[in-house]
């Protein structure tokens, strides 16, 4: 069961690799709003354990007064505070210490699932 819910108050991002959109939102916690401070940013994801891609970001993110770990579902979007990654959820990888669930993708994310290599992603505001 996740621990961590998304607030009343979500920052609309989007997600664009290639010529596709993907649409999401970020949710009102620090680390969140580490991340939204950071916004535009072009990173460059793996595949990890088939479950998930994962991204190095500039600098670590804030986790103060976020659970110790959760347990993110498939469209979720979160940080491996331990690496400093920034994380695209799209299988059930369980719980474990050090992840942060900070959002969530509205529809499929299929432009993600699809990627076979290393892929680039620019995550702006959508505003």
């Amino acid at each position: 069961m996740p621990t961590s819910q998304p607030a009343t108050s979500e920052t609309p991002i989007r997600v664009i690799i290639g010529n596709t959109v993907l649409t999401g939102r970020l949710w009102d916690n620090a680390t969140a709003r580490d991340l939204i401070a950071q916004l535009p940013l072009t990173l460059t994801f793996r595949n990890f354990n088939s479950l998930e891609k994962i991204a190095p970001l500039p600098r670590k993110l804030s986790t103060d007064g976020v659970p110790a770990g959760d347990d993110p579902l498939p469209r979720d979007i979160g940080y491996y505070a331990p690496a400093g990654d920034l994380v695209f959820y799209y299988g059930d990888v369980g719980y474990f210490n050090g992840i942060v669930r900070i959002g969530q993708f509205d529809g499929n994310m299929d432009a993600i699932t699809s990627q076979t290599g290393d892929f680039t992603a620019r995550i702006e505001l959508a505003n």
